[in-house]
């Protein structure tokens, strides 16, 4: 019977309804602290484990994982991709030209970064064939300058499907009759959307029309390859350079991305941190509640004490009583987080909808929608930790309670 005293008293203090009020509201206070710590830190790092998701697949889904050029540019390139190929961490090789430019159209002029390619070689190295909106990559034959924009580039711009942009290269043409700038008309054949930033400054175009345009003949600029881990491309890069020997440079996405996917990473780090310190405060209001709790039930211990109840009985009825508290408070916060983080976006886009508001904006944000993922690591870190602070916040006021000596308390009874 001893052995299960602590457990039954203890959870009998938390549904017994206490003289002292105020020592019921400083418990309730210190539940609902903790189920809104815990339910506020899942949604947090649900959301920022969302955009690192979008970071990955729509940002570097568009963006090459790393890529291969020469000063020159690259004449054989197909036997290069081959020879690429072989390496066990590339999955996929596609050629590309650059040009920086800018696309005008009736008075509106806006900067883009128009990128030749191979439209059966691109979607080895892209995922820009399954975010086309209108139009096809196929569109893109040789000699018909076709372009496809990005959909807020072409809103911008106010054009669509059908509609001629011309473009607007840094280079200049001498002629007889003096220098002027270098452009092309284009004829708008399909618009993509991948809901980032990307759709408002970049554009695609077939690449022996690039190549026509950019003068470099047969050469290509470079080889755009997809690796099967992203996080490898850096070492990766050196070691193909390595391999291909001088003439040769490799770039990486952490060049271009890299700031971004890392600020992402240091602001879920710091807002884990700063919200765990919400709940260790909710967490240590329990040894205020405790300790009060022992003050007014001091004679209650004594008797305790004196029918055989030893010092660590008395610390675990205290130590039970604490984690009650604590238990019911994580276990609401979690399902409430959980809840919260399945249904936040659809929850955004109501409020978007109704208020006639947008809260990300794919012009200023890398994303045009609050994208949310439940990790359940990150669940079970979060029990664990809420629930080692609510232990360690028990220690303090059950020591005291053991420490009650019953004659000093009974005598004035």
């Amino acid at each position: 019977m001893l052995d299960r005293l602590p457990l039954l008293i203890g959870l009998r203090y938390v549904r017994a309804k206490r003289r002292n009020h105020f020592i019921s509201f400083i418990s309730l206070t210190s539940m609902l602290g903790l189920m809104l710590g815990v339910a506020v830190l899942i949604l947090v790092l649900s959301v920022m484990n969302g955009f690192d998701h979008e970071l990955r697949t729509r940002i570097l889904g568009m963006v090459p994982h790393t890529k291969i050029e020469s000063p020159s540019g690259l004449v054989e390139w197909e036997a290069l991709a081959e020879q690429l190929m072989q390496r066990e961490r590339v999955i996929g090789a596609a050629p590309y030209v650059e040009q920086q430019g800018m696309f005008s159209v009736s008075g509106r002029n806006e900067g883009a970064m128009v990128n030749g390619i191979h439209p059966e070689w691109e979607d080895r190295v892209s995922i820009i064939g399954r975010h086309m909106r209108q139009g096809s990559l196929d569109d893109l034959q040789p000699g018909e300058w076709n372009v496809v924009l990005g959909s807020l580039l072409a809103r911008h711009l106010g054009v669509g499907v059908g509609d001629r942009v011309t473009l607007l290269v840094p280079e200049a043409s001498i002629t007889p009759a003096g220098v002027f700038p270098r452009l092309k008309r284009f004829t708008v054949s399909g618009i993509f959307s991948v809901g980032a930033d990307l759709d408002a400054n970049l554009a695609y175009a077939n690449i022996e029309d690039m190549q026509t345009l950019a003068r470099l003949g047969d050469a290509v600029g470079g080889l755009r390859l997809e690796l099967d881990d992203l996080f490898a491309a850096g070492a990766e890069t050196r070691a193909i350079v390595n391999q291909l020997g001088s003439g040769y440079r490799g770039i990486d996405w952490t060049y271009s991305h890299g700031n971004l996917f890392q600020a992402i990473q240091m602001e879920k780090r710091m807002i884990a941190l700063l919200l765990t310190v919400i709940i260790a405060v909710a967490a240590f209001n329990i040894v205020s509640t405790l300790v009060m709790v022992v003050t007014d039930k001091h004679a209650d211990i004594a008797i305790l004490r004196t029918i055989g109840a030893t010092p660590r009985s008395i610390m675990g009825i205290f130590v039970v009583q604490g984690l009650a508290i604590g238990i019911i408070g994580i276990a609401i916060g979690v399902g409430l987080g959980i809840l919260l983080a399945l249904t936040v976006s659809d929850l955004i886009g109501w409020v978007e909808s109704t208020l006639g508001i947008q809260f990300l904006d794919a012009g200023v944000y890398f994303i045009s929608d609050l994208p949310s993922r439940l990790h359940w690591d990150d669940v079970r870190d979060i029990i664990a930790a809420a629930f080692g602070l609510t232990f360690l916040s028990t220690l303090y006021p059950a020591w005291r309670a053991s420490r009650v000596q019953p004659a000093e308390v009974l005598r004035y009874e």
